[in-house]
């Protein structure tokens, strides 16, 4: 009995966490995993949205751009060290690789939400368009969530608020 209590606290536990409930979507070759976006303040101007996307395909893909009713503008930023910075570009795509994985995340390539028309708040969902240059036009849905490895808030990440 101790046993089968022990395992179903361990899942129980285990379910709560926002990254078990991970979520996933397949556009021919590519699949993306776990589209997300950190908790910010209700004033916080500027968000990002994170996912992983995986190429599954002998054919390289790229991730042009995204689009969400939640952000006046959505673009796809890098950090670049520059003069001693850390500094975020726009760049005009990522690169997919065939056989590839490309990551979006935080202090990386990810996409910039500005503009923000209603706050990030953690539990909330929204749909947001991914663009591909063969894969074509991809819904997912972003889930604001606290990543567990977060050990500062997300006001503290600078310029861009949050990411």
């Amino acid at each position: 009995m101790r046993r089968l209590l022990a395992l179903f606290a361990a899942a129980t536990l285990l379910s709560a966490s926002p990254w078990a409930l991970s979520h996933e979507y397949q556009a021919g070759a590519l699949h993306i995993d776990h589209p997300w976006a950190r908790p910010l303040p209700p004033v916080a101007p500027n968000g990002g949205a994170y996912l992983t996307i995986m190429n599954h395909g002998g054919e390289a893909d790229r991730l042009l751009g995204a689009r969400t009713e939640r952000a006046a503008v959505t673009e796809i930023h890098t950090h670049v060290h520059e003069n001693g910075l850390m500094q975020m570009r726009q760049v005009d795509a990522v690169d997919i690789p065939a056989h590839g994985t490309a990551t979006l995340k935080p202090g990386a390539d990810h996409l910039m939400l500005m503009g923000l028309t209603a706050p990030l708040t953690e539990g909330d969902s929204f749909a947001l368009t991914l663009i591909f240059e063969k894969a074509g036009e991809v819904q997912v849905e972003i889930k604001v969530e606290q990543p567990a490895s977060d050990a500062q808030p997300a006001a503290a990440h600078g310029a861009h608020q949050g990411h």
